[in-house]
């Protein structure tokens, strides 16, 4: 059976991502766009308009072709925007890269989308010309000054003309994020001018936001939730995006305060601070009217503790990479369901497989939950057989979330049979991180699953066989070492034997349960 979304359509024409945002900017030329939360440097919509079309003009002339692609790898700051929707101008695919990645990820990253131009910050300038160098990368820019790399200053120059650039919004790529997927390594996802600006219009059509609102983007741009409901999202809505470069909870209480912030979308650890941590009495935070909660599971006893405590509306939202990513969201203008990732989105169907009856939840279907709509993927790149797993013939994106929808119309997400781990809204790869444990010569075998954490949701915990003495301790500084922090593993048990199937596949499944069996 396919369950239909409960609100109207919202009208999707073709429009190039750049377009539909200069359009909507030229509405309000005066209104504070972007705000760097930690300076107070501010731009307008008029700047910010300005600044688009002349770092496309410049990238076209240092020699970005249509379909070529730029790295921005960088923390939230408001020239962020410029460089990513300059990009988009010339013709160019954005392959957003996460601020934390060594130079061995970000390399890696930069080799698979053969990206030509890698866009940066000083602090990280080190490791970009050392990934850039293995790369191949014809050209560092940084925002700001740093040896060895063009000043961001260079691409906001000169008159800002450019050539006439053909368009095919449903075809061409626009943005290349990279995700696990419902399994394995980070792969690129191809999203299209068309995804994204499907994608903004649908959730932007729930939300009912003003060009009156403001947000705070403690989300990192670089993670599909907050470039299409943050940065794209809002800017689509002329409201003020203040950002922050990382989350600090004080930091980001004093930007609520000062900028009497209407609206913030955040993950369910920001989410528990709210609600439980006694610094929040001393911040008047009743200028908040909607906080949204996605990328992990939300507790719907920490989710009703936060609504009580701030006196405003929390909702839940539901989505991935892959569909640009929002397939399901809470709207102000139907009853929420604190526990439900809300009803199925506009112009978007889902499919659930896998048949059983659950009479003790009120439903008689549970299952994989599988989507389809304008918003979903183009594909993984350079990766057919990946495509093909994710991707069926008739257009179902397979999540690999297991959940069920109710007679109202709302989507419960209830288990995950995905392999990544969810660590506060951060994928990880398991077989990554047994990738290097398997590098270790104390290590005979090993394998990583989630164990659940208050925090966090989720945390990397590993199950290893030894070859030879070796520690716990040793063997988690050994993996931190050559990743990104929220990768690191948090817990490591040693066992006599990693369970698998016949064909030689981890029963991650039976670790999982002898974790859940411990703590009930």
């Amino acid at each position: 059976m396919i369950f239909r979304s409960p609100f109207p359509d919202a009208a999707l024409p073709e429009i190039t991502l750049h377009d539909l945002i200069l359009n909507k900017a030229s509405l309000f030329p005066t209104n504070t766009a972007l705000v760097d939360g930690p300076s107070g440097r501010s731009y307008t919509y008029a700047q910010l308009s300005g600044a688009i079309r002349l770092v496309a003009s410049n990238l076209i002339k240092r020699g970005l072709l249509k379909g070529e692609t730029v790295a921005i790898y960088s923390p939230n700051i408001p020239e962020y925007a410029f460089a990513f929707f300059g990009t988009a101008m010339a013709g160019g695919i954005v392959t957003t890269v996460n601020p934390l990645y060594t130079v061995n990820e970000l390399a890696h990253q930069l080799k698979d989308a053969k990206a030509k131009f890698l866009i940066t910050i000083p602090m990280f300038l080190p490791n970009a010309l050392e990934a850039a160098k293995q790369a191949g990368i014809q050209e560092v820019v940084v925002f700001g000054e740093g040896e060895g790399a063009t000043p961001f200053s260079a691409l906001m120059a000169g008159d800002g003309q450019m050539p006439v650039i053909p368009f095919n919004p449903k075809e061409d790529v626009v943005v290349l994020p990279y995700s696990s997927g419902t399994t394995g390594l980070p792969k690129g996802v191809m999203l299209t001018h068309h995804n994204l600006t499907a994608n903004i219009r649908q959730v932007i059509s729930l939300e009912q936001l003003t060009p009156g609102d403001s947000m705070i983007a403690v989300l990192p741009f670089f993670h599909i939730y907050g470039m299409t409901c943050i940065m794209a999202g809002m800017l689509y809505e002329n409201a003020k995006i203040v950002t922050m470069p990382r989350f600090d909870l004080q930091l980001f209480l004093e930007l609520v305060q000062q900028h009497k912030i209407t609206r913030a979308y955040i993950v369910p650890p920001i989410m528990l601070a709210l609600a439980k941590h006694p610094m929040i009495d001393n911040y008047d935070l009743s200028s908040i009217q909607y906080l949204t909660s996605g990328a992990a599971p939300m507790s719907e006893a920490v989710a009703k503790a936060c609504a009580d405590r701030i006196g405003c509306i929390v909702k839940q939202g539901y989505g991935m990479t892959e569909a640009s990513p929002v397939t399901n969201m809470n709207s102000p203008s139907a009853p929420i369901k604190l526990a439900s990732v809300g009803p199925i989105a506009p112009n978007t169907e889902l499919k659930i497989i896998s048949t059983e009856t659950k009479k003790e939840l009120g439903v008689t279907e549970i299952g994989e939950l599988l989507f389809r709509g304008p918003q979903v993927m183009k594909g993984y790149l350079n990766n057919p057989k990946a495509t093909e797993e994710a991707l069926d013939e008739e257009g179902w994106l397979h999540t690999g979330d297991i959940g069920y929808i109710d007679a109202e119309g709302y989507v419960y997400v209830v288990d995950r049979f995905k392999e990544f781990i969810k660590y506060r809204g951060y994928q990880v790869a398991p077989a990554e991180l047994e990738s290097i444990l398997l590098g270790h010569v104390a290590v005979g075998d090993a394998a990583v699953i989630p164990a659940p954490d208050e925090e966090s949701g989720e945390v990397p915990k590993a199950f290893v066989v030894k070859k030879s003495e070796v520690t716990a301790e040793e063997l988690m500084d050994y993996v931190a070492a050559q990743v990104a922090p929220y990768k690191k593993l948090r817990m490591l048990e040693f066992i006599d034997e990693i369970p698998k199937s016949a064909s030689g596949k981890i029963l991650r499944r039976v670790l999982i349960e002898r974790e859940r069996q411990k703590i009930s």
